[in-house]
């Protein structure tokens, strides 16, 4: 997105690099919440006569390209994180602290509360397994909660990334993320001409990174400083570019098929959300102070890592209770995508919903934790960022079990223990 001049209007204040923003806080919200739903529409459970089946219901249907069109939220979700992080980063430096520092608190507010989800899943599978539950079915419902935690990996490099991004951004902001922009297209060019779809993981790093690139745009006030004009531009060309690369097959126009791996669509689709976030940033900032619009805000923003890291393992065991219950009276589920089936769904997101907030209630205290000292070795933040996101990694390829989990849950400890700082040097100084 280009940054035009715009002598009209003031340049941005203090304000843009120290405080919290309400309305960016209700987007936050609003992702977290899109995350949740689009999930919930995708777990599909029937029963046959050799016992239940637990399917993605969205697969080869008409519905979801659509639906992913209001609920792919993860784009603008990484701008927000970008946004978020740079003034939370400035305001470490403005009182003294050292990126190291931030770092640390980057680890332990995302890994703690993972370490604890983690755990607690894996022992949950461990039950079900002495309780004569087939073991497929179990394999199944390790691979399904293990994974929406691709973003556990990505989101922890991105925000440990964060303050070497943020010094690129100061001295070269157009050339940093142009370079992150056109490696993230290169990967998507060779992945195509070459047909090794693997390759497109690459982007699981450059994707991503430009993304929150762009929300420190946002955060220092340059796109806020273009004219309405400019940015209603962008954000057209942005969409109708979209639009062609679907026309034309370049880019599946299932946004959720452009996340796995993750394609430079999804670039297209953050500067649209950008545009918009930014032309509607006053309509939106008074609309997140009205009471239940601010209370549904207050009640997201210390527990998003607690929705997202349980979201998925409610709606297994609602998939779960939903089957025994179906076979304990003898009765059929409705097809996958049947009228009943629609039918069903309101009460079936109400009660995740429902279910999920309770479960936030309930380890939101995990996530709330303060950071520990962290310690002044950037070395050390290496090996525990390497750390967590090794044990993520293992979860995705190998899936959730007993096993993993407790070698998940040892890792993370590890990666949690490497950021803190030395007990002995704290307590000399």
């Amino acid at each position: 997105m280009a940054i035009a001049e715009a002598p009209q209007r003031s340049a941005p204040t203090a304000r843009h690099f120290t405080t919290r923003d309400p309305g960016i806080d209700f987007i936050r919200a609003l992702c977290v919440l899109g995350v949740v739903l689009l999930h919930s529409m995708m777990v599909g459970v029937t029963v046959t006569a050799s016992g239940p089946v637990f399917e993605n219901a969205s697969d080869g249907t008409a519905w979801i390209a659509p639906l992913s069109w209001i609920l792919q939220v993860m784009p603008l979700f990484f701008v927000i994180a970008g946004f978020s992080g740079l003034l939370a980063y400035r305001r470490v430096r403005e009182r003294g602290g050292t990126p190291a520092e931030f770092i640390a608190a980057r680890i332990h507010r995302l890994l703690l509360p993972a370490t604890f989800a983690i755990g607690i899943v894996g022992v949950a599978l461990a039950m079900l397994t002495v309780a004569g539950v087939p073991a497929d079915l179990i394999a199944v419902a390790g691979f399904r909660y293990g994974q929406p935690l691709w973003f556990l990996g990505v989101f922890l490099i991105c925000q440990a990334l964060l303050p070497a991004l943020a010094g690129a951004h100061r001295r070269a902001p157009l050339l940093t993320i142009g370079a992150l922009a056109a490696a993230a297209v290169t990967v998507d060019v060779i992945r195509s001409l070459t047909g090794l779809d693997g390759l497109g993981f690459i982007n699981l790093a450059f994707v991503w990174m430009t993304l929150q690139q762009l929300g420190f745009f946002l955060a220092d006030g340059s796109i806020d400083a273009m004219s309405r004009r400019n940015r209603m531009l962008a954000g057209i060309a942005a969409a109708t570019a979209l639009i062609l690369t679907f026309v034309c097959g370049i880019y599946s126009p299932d946004l959720i098929a452009n996340i796995n791996p993750p394609t430079a669509a999804l670039l297209l689709v953050g500067v649209a959300h950008t545009a918009a976030l930014s032309l509607f940033r006053n309509q939106i900032a008074q609309f997140s102070r009205r009471p239940r619009v601010a209370a549904f805000t207050r009640f997201v923003t210390p527990r998003t890592m607690t929705i997202y890291l349980w979201h998925m393992p409610v709606l297994l065991a609602m998939a779960g209770a939903t089957a025994l219950y179906a076979m304990s009276i003898g009765i059929a589920l409705p097809e996958l995508n049947s009228i009943e089936w629609w039918i069903g769904r309101p009460l079936w997101l109400a009660t995740a919903l429902a279910c999920t907030t309770t479960i936030a209630m309930i380890f939101a205290r995990i996530e709330a934790q303060r950071a520990p000292a962290a310690t002044g070795s950037l070395r050390r933040l290496s090996v525990a960022i390497l750390t967590g996101a090794t044990a993520v990694v293992m979860l995705l390829v190998f899936g959730t079990s007993l096993l993993t989990a407790c070698s998940a849950v040892l890792i993370l400890v590890l990666s949690l223990r490497l950021a803190r700082a030395d007990s002995a040097r704290v307590a000399v100084s």
